[in-house]
């Protein structure tokens, strides 16, 4: 998810510490901006992030930072049966293309059970991912294609929720909630 980790904004609160706390889960969160860039050394860029929170407690993470793009993070996140990453891609289409071939990289020497998530910012329409999971033999959890962007009349898919096939969808909605201009997912698997 994407969070605000302590700007002025959110009286210097992480809300991604504070959700986790609330909640009793583990957390991870860290600038979507690679260190020295420009919109680092911003104050409250400084400080938009994004975020996993998880029941189960994070065995091991890495911040990886793709060559282009402004948005750069993809964070990686093991848990005891799971590797997760989430992420926020590129605005624009060539940077995109780039992130997604780095981002295949990433996954494919990964062992066991892979969620890839996030906003994958795909202007042109999904299609724009489906060498990535052919490549990957990542399914998209939203099979339906519902849309998630903007969130107060969703018109288009933006947001994924892509998972390896030894992983099994019990349950994907996306709730009718404003929270920010992108509604959120919920997916249940086993």
């Amino acid at each position: 998810m994407e969070v605000d980790s302590g700007s002025f904004r959110t009286g210097n609160c992480c809300q991604a510490e504070l959700l986790a706390r609330r909640l009793e889960y583990d957390h991870i969160v860290e600038s979507k901006y690679r260190c020295g860039s420009l919109p680092r050394r911003v104050p409250v860029l400084a400080k938009q992030g994004n975020a996993l929170l998880s029941k189960e407690k994070f065995l091991d993470h890495q911040f990886h930072f793709f060559s282009k793009g402004i948005k750069r993070l993809a964070i990686e996140a093991k848990t005891a049966n799971l590797t997760v990453f989430l992420v926020h891609l590129s605005l624009t289409y060539y940077n995109r293309q780039s992130q997604l071939q780095q981002l295949y990289k990433l996954v494919k020497t990964t062992q066991g059970p892979v969620i890839v998530a996030g906003d994958f910012n795909v202007l042109w329409g999904d299609q724009e991912l489906e060498l990535f999971l052919a490549a990957t033999h990542l399914r998209n959890a939203n099979d339906q294609g519902q849309p998630s962007h903007p969130s107060r009349s969703p018109k288009r898919q933006l947001d994924f929720i892509l998972y390896s096939p030894d992983l099994t969808v019990e349950k994907f909605f996306i709730p009718d909630v404003i929270f920010s201009d992108h509604a959120p997912l919920v997916c249940d698997f086993s």
